[in-house]
């Protein structure tokens, strides 16, 4: 087994649910395996032996066999069976439409037959050895029940495959049992200047051979995550030792309207493993881009580098500033696959993960708000024992609610409690946290459509989002978004919408749950029902938890936004008129004189009260905050300068307020100031993913990938470190005596240029 080299960033970067804290024992050293190996869940644990799939494919064994001989059914878009969760899909990065030749007189059928053979040969049906079956960890990944991973490959695909990024933080937070070989050394030094080099250098400065497994583990690794090559078991008979890659089913409402079923129309989860640390914790790993599946509807299923590299970039980013998101794990480019957007661009492939990948659409698609059948998609019918089936796995296992006796468990007689109202008002909980995050830091998804909303309150599908530079309440950053609906302003009123879509789906489940006295719902619960039952309750479960839901969702994002926005402000004590008297006016001082948001918030870490009381000093803060208005030439000073002096006097107040609560160990006598500014400098970033830096680095990685990959590491190394002094912060003195390196820094910590502040993205971005 090879051990794994955990550079600077992974050692510094932000703490995870699973990674080392400061002051805390170091992380525990884990024994490591190939890709191919790595541990599955047991049955109970994992999503594909708990839910429903497509009827066409019930097992991994019956999809093996129809992908030899029709594989065009994961290929075509089509409505699932209203039962169905999720369909077994094959990664198979592609372009579409499919180019596939056959005689010009050839009639229907013949072309069919020419499209399906034309498939199967670009179907990974060959099986090839594991990484871990070349070495010694050959059985690694069997787990308790015998099953292992095979690993396949296609006759006609073998598309170059370049790995372009590895996130040493999502690797250590959710799967540091992973073998990912020389892959760090492949990558190279983090470098904004290019004064970088690849591999691993020997004491002489030569590049020092890897061994031949760390070969094998980083090969297998952009294999299996490129959509090269596919891992799956469906030998013997039992279903419950078998595993193969899926997509999910899923519905919801776009920009407010209902849009049917949409699913991973671009996503493909090929597999689970749990936490060594935590075997209750079970990591997805998912592609997103590796080519079609049944809900891609007239889309190509890919991805392309520019928005595969902002979504890498910003899930790391959001997890470093503490906020719930999904988290990144590789990229790769595929350069020779061509891929149609507002312009010619190339493929890749991103690999996310997540304890679970569902959302609000999910619970949606089992009982929608109308049938709907439109050109390209359309809607089932609402299937309540599959919406039954889907919640109780989401409460018990991805939700994980406690003080709930589950339908049989050891010593549960019966139907088990209740669980859909405590459903609901979890993930309203966890959802309000998420965008009160989003609020405090100035993130601004884009497009918080009911299928864009996970279950578990992440942030998920990194689109057309943006950081906010000038504050300004009402920006909006997708220009797809005519209406401003998901503008800045109106994201927490947006989750709330979204929540609101999931109580309407379950409600009906509710209603029947209060029927019974608090106790849950049995298979087969609605079979015989009329519409009139159901409608009742309905009606019955939507009065019983939508006011409780909404006070809910509202008042923890309150608190949530409250305790941020004392962080960031180094206040300790939490005083009601603090939201009124210094966060509201602080906001709109930023409005008004069109100051930029996080610069703002990182120059205030060095405020100290004393300030306020020396005139010149104080005129000094003052014209340091003044800098970073974006239009200084329409700059009202003298207004400016009077509201910031009022307000900074009232800021110094409240921190002389509460100085005794800034105490060391055992009551010591600390240098509060100091002390304050530290806190503050740990919660204020001073690098931001701004908008005019991701154009800019992705135009740099298009023009030269070979240099461009050592920039895109230097640049993730930074998110995932937003609060360090990058670019020799506090040095006042001549920048000449600054290495080019440092200069680079300081510059990607900069506002940018005017022309890219409000820059708004599409959502094919």
């Amino acid at each position: 087994m090879s051990s794994l080299k955990l550079t600077d960033a992974s050692i510094a970067g932000a703490s995870g649910v699973h990674a080392s804290k400061s002051g805390s024992a170091p992380a525990r050293v884990h024994a490591r395996v190939p890709i191919s190996a790595l541990p599955l869940p047991p049955p109970s644990h994992s999503l594909t032996h708990n839910l429903t799939p497509d009827p066409h494919t019930p097992t991994p064994a019956a999809w093996r066999e129809t992908r030899a001989a029709r594989p065009s059914l994961q290929r075509r878009a089509r409505l699932l069976a209203p039962q169905a969760h999720f369909s077994y899909v094959a990664p198979a990065p592609l372009s579409f439409p499919f180019r596939v030749e056959y005689p010009e007189d050839a009639d229907g059928e013949a072309q069919v037959a020419a499209v399906e053979r034309w498939l199967i040969e670009r179907e990974a049906l060959r099986e090839v050895p594991t990484a871990a079956a070349r070495g010694d960890a050959e059985g690694e990944g069997e787990g308790e029940s015998g099953r292992r991973l095979r690993k396949y490959v296609s006759e006609k695909r073998d598309e170059e495959r370049v790995l372009f990024g590895l996130a040493e933080t999502g690797l250590r937070d959710c799967v540091p049992h992973l073998d990912v070989g020389d892959a760090f050394d492949l990558l190279g030094t983090p470098s904004l200047t290019g004064a970088a080099t690849d591999g691993a250098s020997t004491s002489s400065g030569e590049t020092a051979p890897a061994r031949e497994d760390a070969i094998a583990a980083r090969q297998e690794l952009i294999d299996v995550l490129s959509g090269h090559a596919l891992l799956m078991n469906g030998e013997g008979d039992n279903p419950q030792t078998q595993w193969a890659p899926w997509s999910l089913r899923y519905s919801g409402h776009q920009f407010g309207n209902w849009a049917g079923q949409l699913g991973d129309g671009r996503a493909i989860s090929l597999l689970s493993t749990p936490h060594p640390d935590d075997p209750e914790t079970v990591y997805e790993l998912q592609l997103k881009g590796p080519g079609r599946t049944p809900f891609s509807r007239t889309a190509d299923g890919l991805a392309v580098l520019r928005s595969s590299i902002r979504e890498f970039l910003c899930s790391e980013a959001m997890h470093a500033l503490s906020i719930p998101t999904t988290r990144s794990l590789s990229l790769i480019w595929l350069p020779k696959l061509p891929v149609e957007r507002e312009r010619m661009e190339n493929a890749c492939v991103l690999t996310r993960v997540a304890p679970s990948f569902l959302r609000i659409g999910s619970f949606e698609a089992l009982n929608p708000p109308a049938n709907m059948f439109f050109f390209g998609g359309g809607q089932q019918a609402a299937h309540l024992d599959a919406l039954r089936t889907l919640g109780e796995w989401v409460a018990h296992r991805v939700l994980k609610l406690e003080g709930i006796q589950w339908r049989g468990q050891p010593g549960v007689e019966g139907p088990g409690d209740a669980w859909g109202k405590e459903l609901v008002l979890e993930v309203a909980r966890r959802n309000a946290r998420m965008v009160a995050g989003w609020q405090a830091y100035g993130f601004m998804h884009g497009v918080i459509n009911t299928d864009n909303v996970s279950i578990l309150g992440l942030t998920i599908d990194y689109g057309p989002y943006a950081f906010m530079d000038v504050f300004d309440s009402f920006h909006i950053c997708n220009h797809s978004d005519d209406s401003g609906r998901y503008a800045y302003k109106y994201q927490p009123s947006m989750i709330i919408y979204a929540l609101r879509s999931l109580l309407n789906a379950l409600s009906p489940l509710i209603g029947a749950e209060d029927e019974l006295s608090g106790k849950a719902v049995s298979p087969g619960w609605a079979d015989g029902a009329s519409p009139d039952q159901i409608k009742e309750w309905s009606e019955r479960g939507s009065q019983l938890v939508k006011e409780d839901m909404e006070r809910v969702a509202e008042e923890t994002c309150a608190v949530e936004y409250g305790r941020l926005m004392h962080k960031r402000l180094a206040l300790r004590r939490l005083d009601r008129d603090d939201e009124l008297l210094i966060a509201r006016p602080l906001l709109d001082l930023m409005e008004t004189h069109h100051l930029d948001f996080h610069g703002t918030f990182r120059r205030l870490a060095f405020f100290r009260p004393s300030i306020a009381s020396e005139v010149d000093a104080l005129q000094a803060f003052v014209d340091s905050l003044l800098r970073l208005t974006s239009e200084p030439e329409r700059l009202d000073k003298a207004r400016a300068t009077t509201d910031w002096k009022l307000w900074l006097e009232k800021y110094a107040g409240r921190i002389e307020s509460e100085r005794d609560l800034w105490v060391g160990a055992d009551g010591a006598v600390v240098d509060v100031d100091a002390l304050r500014e530290e806190a503050a400098k740990g919660a204020n970033p001073r690098f931001v993913l701004r908008q005019w830096l991701l154009e800019e680095v992705i135009k740099k990685v298009e023009a030269d990938p070979e240099s461009g990959k050592h920039i895109l590491r230097k640049i993730l190394h930074m998110a995932c470190n937003p609060f360090r002094p990058w670019g020799a912060e506090g040095h006042d003195e001549d920048e000449a005596s600054l290495d080019a390196e440092v200069k680079e820094e300081r510059r990607f910590c900069g506002m940018g240029e005017r022309r890219f502040l409000g820059f708004q993205c599409s959502c094919s971005s």
